[in-house]
């Protein structure tokens, strides 16, 4: 009798929204892994009755939680998460298709990294051979987050230490997750991987790229990418993002230049007919400062890296906000 397939103590999560276009190449990515996930749980949030997954699309195996509102991707993500009982959380986007060795090349890293949590993929853009979605997200001195190496023409870089893996194909031990909440259910989305991964950071967790584990991202599968939607909970939770997790000598040092950056993309924003809607987020932003400084009490509390610590995983070459450049370090030994 043949061998059983190896099962990875995973609970993969899909929160999906608008996603049936996307889901009969997904399933077929997931059935087609090398190394099997326990549990695959699927959210389908809110979708209109003429576009929303029901059991009938789940292949065998797979668990479907239904909302009937959008509960956006940080709460989604909560609800499966809430659900799971394995080792680790793997999220996944629903416009992200595996490679069949991607899941093997998450588990094989975090044998390679057994003291790192947090663990990103390579992402390559969909469509377009050679172009990188993502190799981590970076976090600039100026408080500003971007995806690294998004949009350029390269390899991925090899395994190393990272800010924190992009939502759309993260690994996290479900411990962790736990321990730190979850994501900002305030954020909905956009923004909210780079504050869960910021909180991760600061108390002491490692992320690692891992490089083999690829998978290719259509990205902006629910929304486009400047659109209103976009450009207002990008805009609202960075500013969240920034004043919560930055230690207080980073946020002196930095809070001129994240204003002037800031200043310039509400400047920039006119050009897309987007001015008034800017100024929405950056008044939405401070309107809810009181409880985003409570927070900012209970993660710096939390705090067990030193402001110079945290700085040293900051990127800080001015030019790599308008290039995109991948920020991955070498990995320590702490992380082995």
């Amino acid at each position: 009798m043949a061998a059983p397939d190896p099962v990875a103590d995973v609970s993969i999560l899909i929160v999906a929204f608008d996603s049936r276009a996307h889901w009969p190449r997904l399933t077929a990515a997931l059935a087609a892994q090398t190394l099997a996930p326990k549990r695959v749980l699927v959210l389908e949030n809110g979708s209109a009755a003429d576009r929303a997954l029901s059991a009938a699309d789940m292949p065998a195996g797979f668990e479907l939680e239904v909302s009937a509102e959008n509960l956006g991707f940080a709460a989604g993500n909560n609800r499966l998460a809430a659900k799971a009982d394995t080792e680790w959380l793997v999220l996944l986007n629903p416009d992200a298709f595996p490679e069949p060795g991607w899941l093997e090349e998450l588990m094989a890293a975090a044998a390679r990294y057994p003291r790192a949590d947090l663990f990103g993929s390579t992402q390559m853009a969909d469509g377009a051979d050679g172009v990188l979605d993502g190799a981590g997200d970076v976090y600039h001195i100026t408080g500003f987050p971007y995806r690294g190496g998004y949009g350029r023409a390269m390899a991925s870089p090899p395994d190393g230490e990272i800010f924190a893996p992009c939502g759309a194909a993260m690994m996290i031990r479900r411990t962790v997750f736990e321990g730190l909440g979850g994501f900002d259910t305030d954020y909905f989305c956009y923004v909210e991987d780079v504050d869960l991964g910021a909180r991760a950071r600061l108390a002491g967790h490692i992320a690692i790229h891992a490089s083999k584990a690829v998978v290719s991202h259509v990205g902006y599968g629910s929304s486009a990418r400047r659109s209103a939607f976009a450009t207002y909970h990008g805009t609202r939770n960075r500013w969240w993002t920034y004043l919560k997790i930055m230690p207080l000598p980073l946020l002196i040092l930095s809070f001129p230049f994240h204003l002037g950056l800031t200043a310039l993309l509400w400047a920039s924003s006119a050009r897309f007919g987007q001015f008034a809607l800017f100024s929405k987020a950056q008044r939405d932003a401070f309107a809810g400062l009181a409880g985003v400084l409570r927070k900012r009490g209970q993660v710096q509390r939390a705090r067990k890296v030193s402001a110079q610590q945290f700085g040293a995983m900051l990127a800080m070459n001015p030019l790599g906000l308008f290039t995109r450049a991948p920020h991955v370090r070498p990995v320590t030994d702490r992380a082995r």
